[in-house]
């Protein structure tokens, strides 16, 4: 599980350090200067965070099915 979870973590970064290279857009610049990128971003995080927790705790439960049947 937690190798699982390394790898994502790393193919997440480096998907971020890509996208570095991408020319910057006029929505992306008025949210920086805005200073709404960091709600932006934190939404996506909350979000992205509360779905792996869901998950674990899907797997958590059909751990314990399993191993009762």
């Amino acid at each position: 599980m937690k190798r699982y979870f390394i790898t994502l973590l790393l193919l997440f970064v480096t998907s971020l350090l890509f996208a570095q290279n991408a020319q910057p857009t006029e929505m992306a610049d008025a949210f920086r200067s805005q200073g709404k990128i960091y709600v932006v971003i934190a939404t996506i995080a909350i979000i992205f965070v509360g779905l792996a927790i869901y998950l674990v705790m899907i797997d958590r439960r059909l751990r314990k099915i399993e191993n009762d049947n």
